[in-house]
């Protein structure tokens, strides 16, 4: 590796170091783009080689979705994976020399990396809210009132528990280093989820649907939060989150074609229903009309009774029976976690799905003496509890659970939803699937799960898990978001004043990408 001219100008010195990390970056950017691209040829690889080679299916040229057979595709493919391989191990072999020579010139020069801010990212408007106000305004109205309990803290002023000193910082690596490790292990999974060194590390963390550029968003987040100047204090987990967030919104944008969310926690407070004045409205009929499909996956279900689900999100029907028909069919409605399927119709009402037109094989199999045993079981443990607690229990056709009458403690609620859990995962007779979950301000066991109920409408309206995201505020171990994980990407908030942060990020990279591609064509 030629190690150039000797420079003794220190401008000179600042620039060729800079040029020299923009190089590295660019270089990253592409391996994490070449290798999502083998990942997702594997991904049809692996799909395609089981069936019958005569078996007909389709591809895609440019705009237009040609007929072939496995036997005529899969061969191409293969062949795309591997010439797509050697590309990458070249960017990756250039990366390598790369960093080399970038640690050579550091080390040279004697160069200490200030901890700062770096360069201001373009986020757009973010209609009227961007992040310079969430540093001027810490406790305006934006926060909410959930973010002055001691679970939940103000949108992304969140710190969560902090130390006074931690060992951990005398640690060689910076927060920068970090995440730039983190991200090529994120990458290595992403490509190898079964081999991958962060699966030997963890060996329960679940597949990656898209590459995260997890250094652009903590330099995204640092350019604010000033995480890189603190000597004392590390990151906290909250903080973590809001990082991953802005990597998967960024990755999930170029691609997105259904966004679902939450409800109670979510889009609006835990107990509430969605008003006409709901911050989030406007923001769900701006993903409509950029041709994203949106759903809302909640546990709560009234079977036979659309107009119950029509009480709840009242201000969002109003608004949506103003848009064209074109626009209203990416809306729909799961309820029960999995159970029920709405979506609006002709004259501006709610109206259920036939289970046979979007139900799985595995959900229609369900047999009723089964769902009797399971709510049986669940209903009885949760007397157990709900005796011990003084609480209500409430049956329903496919969920059983206690609604406490009076303020309960949230850890009372967590004890009982863990309990009942594990006393149903012990129940040999019980062979649904189930959630158990506590909601915040009650704990519920339902039939099946929002995994279920996800894969089922991603099917339904024909998209990839690449493709969806999942926007949640219960992805502890005994909340219903969790299981979302196995089946699309995430977005973790802790109140509908994070969602409404995070959507407006969203739409921003969403617009970014419809001016790109106008710009192409």
């Amino acid at each position: 590796m030629a190690s150039g001219p000797e420079l003794t100008n220190e401008q000179e010195i600042v620039m060729r170091f800079k040029q020299l990390l923009e190089e590295r970056n660019a270089l990253s950017s592409a391996a994490i783009e070449r290798g999502t691209e083998v990942a997702e040829h594997d991904l049809v690889i692996r799909t395609l080689q089981p069936l019958d080679g005569s078996r007909k299916c389709y591809r895609l040229f440019g705009d237009v979705l040609v007929e072939r057979t496995v036997s005529e595709v899969l061969p191409s493919v293969q062949e795309q994976k591997s010439n797509l391989a050697s590309v990458l191990k070249a960017y990756e072999e250039q990366l390598d020399a790369k960093q080399k020579e970038v640690l050579a010139f550091q080390k040279k020069y004697n160069i200490r990396i200030k901890a700062g801010p770096s360069s201001k990212p373009d986020l757009g408007d973010l209609h009227g809210h961007g992040w310079q106000e969430l540093l001027d305004n810490p406790d305006s109205e934006m926060f909410g009132t959930r973010a002055r309990s001691a679970s939940d803290a103000a949108v992304l002023r969140r710190k969560g528990h902090l130390k006074e000193q931690d060992k951990t910082c005398t640690g060689t690596h910076t927060c920068l280093e970090v995440m730039q490790k983190v991200e090529r292990w994120a990458v290595d999974h992403h490509r190898s989820p079964k081999t991958s060194r962060l699966r030997r590390m963890v060996p329960s963390l679940g597949s990656f649907f898209t590459p995260l550029k997890l250094v652009q968003a903590f330099e995204e987040y640092d350019e604010f939060f000033a995480l890189s100047r603190r000597h004392f204090i590390p990151p906290n987990f909250a903080e973590l989150r809001h990082i991953l967030n802005i990597a998967q919104i960024h990755a999930s944008a170029p691609r997105l074609r259904l966004v679902t969310f939450d409800a109670d926690g979510t889009l609006y407070a835990d107990g509430a229903h969605m008003e006409h004045d709901n911050q989030m409205i406007e923001h769900v009929l701006d993903l409509m009309r950029c041709g994203v499909h949106v759903a809302i996956v909640t546990a709560a279900g009234y079977p036979g009774q659309p107009e119950r689900f029509e009480q709840r999100f009242a201000g969002l029907l109003a608004r949506l029976r103003r848009l064209p028909p074109r626009v209203v069919r990416r809306f729909h409605i799961m309820g029960g976690e999995c159970n029920y399927l709405l979506a609006p119709a002709a004259d501006g009402r709610l109206a259920f799905v036939p289970d046979d037109a979007w139900k799985s094989e595995e959900m229609a199999a369900w047999r009723e003496a089964d769902i009797e045993a399971l709510l049986e079981a669940a209903e009885r443990l949760l007397l157990e509890g709900a005796e011990r607690l003084r609480l209500p229990v409430i049956r329903k056709e496919r969920a059983v659970g206690v609604v406490p009458t009076a303020p309960t403690i949230y850890e009372v609620l967590e004890e009982l939803a863990l309990t009942v859990n594990a006393g149903l995962l012990s129940e040999e007779s019980i062979s649904l699937p189930f959630c158990a979950f506590n909601g915040g301000n009650d704990v519920f066991v339902d039939v099946g799960n929002k995994s279920l109920g996800l894969e089922a409408l991603m099917r339904y309206i024909q998209v990839s898990p690449a493709e969806a995201l999942h926007v949640g505020d219960r992805f502890t171990d005994s909340g219903n978001d969790v299981a979302t994980r196995d089946c699309c990407s995430i977005i973790w908030v802790a109140n509908p004043e994070e969602t409404d942060f995070f959507i407006k990020l969203l739409l921003v990279d969403l617009e970014r990408e419809r001016r790109q591609r106008r710009e192409r064509a």
